[in-house]
């Protein structure tokens, strides 16, 4: 059996900040379907409440034989930074309170491992859609039960001090360099082409 399992927030901001590309969440489900014979299709993704267009995008693909997991995108506020100034002329020392927003989540990383769990064993084969690294036990665990593993990502970018362009784990890398052949690398940008939204 060969399934897919789609971390959407991470793969989109792969090829859209990386790679300079859109996915057509509909071409890649046609894809994976018809040229890869996935029999199963998962999509993971948050969903802003109240974001109808995405709602109707995730109708559809679920019309067309996807199973799709979206939980509601929950704002939590980030701790402001204190920064402490002291005044040049007067040696005086005041304090700047700066606001520094909030951050979006939905976690759905719980429920791409429980579907990959259950489905894992021998004869199996799993394309799993991320670059990150909270995957690699998930990924190390499944091929223990003779799951076959595809990563899709991108290993574009760099990484240097103060930067960092890449989105793909180093932990994931190394697990790749340790299970040669049971787990393999797909570079996303190949399949630009046949996935790419048009716009």
């Amino acid at each position: 059996m060969r399934c897919a399992f789609i971390d959407v927030q991470n793969t989109a901001s792969t090829t859209q900040k990386l790679l300079g590309f859109v996915i057509d969440w509909h071409k890649l489900c046609n894809y994976l379907i018809e040229d890869w014979k996935c029999e199963k299709v998962f999509f993971y993704s948050g969903i802003d409440d109240g974001d109808a267009e995405t709602s109707k995008e995730f109708e559809l693909l679920k019309n067309s034989g996807c199973i799709v997991r979206a939980k509601t995108v929950f704002s939590y506020k980030k701790p402001d930074k204190k920064i402490h100034i002291k005044c040049s002329d007067c040696g005086r020392e005041m304090v700047e309170v700066v606001d520094m927003g909030y951050n979006k989540k939905s976690n759905c990383d719980v429920d791409l491992t429980v579907d990959a769990m259950e489905m894992a064993g021998l004869n199996s084969e799993f394309l799993i859609f991320t670059g990150d690294g909270d995957f690699e036990y998930l990924i190390r665990k499944v091929v223990e039960r003779g799951t076959k593993v595809y990563i899709i990502s991108s290993n574009a970018g760099e990484r240097k001090p103060g930067i960092n362009t890449k989105r793909f784990s180093t932990k994931l890398k190394e697990l790749i360099n340790e299970n040669r052949g049971k787990i393999n690398l797909i570079n996303i940008d190949s399949w630009k082409f046949k996935i790419k939204k048009d716009i």
